[in-house]
């Protein structure tokens, strides 16, 4: 903007049109333009133009917002149940007593996610066995499909062992409507 505005202030002064087309020194370019700027009748004061250091000044505020929204917190957490709460002590099992699956763990902080974010293990020992269970039945149900391409490979049969359902309302219809011209022409 402040080049536009000192070539309209060149063309202002000069009104001359020859002197906006003529050609462009290339070693004036790689300098610093410099634009004079009158304040209030306080004399000439010089503005440097330089290049914009927008994402610069905006990649130090994100960081800084995600450093205070998410490394100081999990430190101050950190920090609380090193401190104070330190980790577990072993002593002996109260007769009768079962305990948790998350008092196994003995920082807090891993007692705190077996406690409440992590699934626990006999859930997980279940699911393993569910998806182990799945997977017997595909191989038996291949092994199946195995033995009756072999059969009719062996007899020279072909594919029969598919099903196409009918349905019911069509073919009561179609019987009906079969019974009644039975009816009327006779056999």
């Amino acid at each position: 903007m402040a080049i536009w505005s000192s070539l309209s202030r060149s063309f202002q002064r000069t009104s001359n049109f020859s002197q906006l087309f003529k050609p462009v020194n290339s070693s004036k370019l790689s300098q610093n333009v410099i634009a004079v700027r009158n304040m209030s009748g306080h004399g000439p004061k010089m503005f440097t133009i330089t290049p914009s250091r927008f994402q610069w000044h905006k990649f130090k505020d994100m960081f800084h917002f995600y450093v205070l929204l998410g490394a100081i917190p999990c430190l101050a957490v950190v920090f609380y149940a090193n401190v104070f709460i330190g980790p577990a002590q072993l002593t002996e099992i109260p007769e009768g007593y079962v305990p948790k699956h998350w008092e196994y763990h003995r920082h807090p902080i891993s007692r705190f996610i077996a406690r409440y974010i992590q699934a626990p293990p006999q859930q997980q020992y279940e699911k393993c066995l569910h998806v182990m269970y799945e997977e017997n039945e595909k191989a038996q149900i291949r092994k199946l499909e195995q033995r009756i391409r072999d059969k009719m490979a062996e007899r020279n049969d072909y594919i029969a062992w598919y099903y196409r359902p009918a349905i019911g309302k069509y073919y009561r219809v179609a019987k009906e409507t079969a019974d009644t011209l039975e009816e009327m022409y006779g056999d």
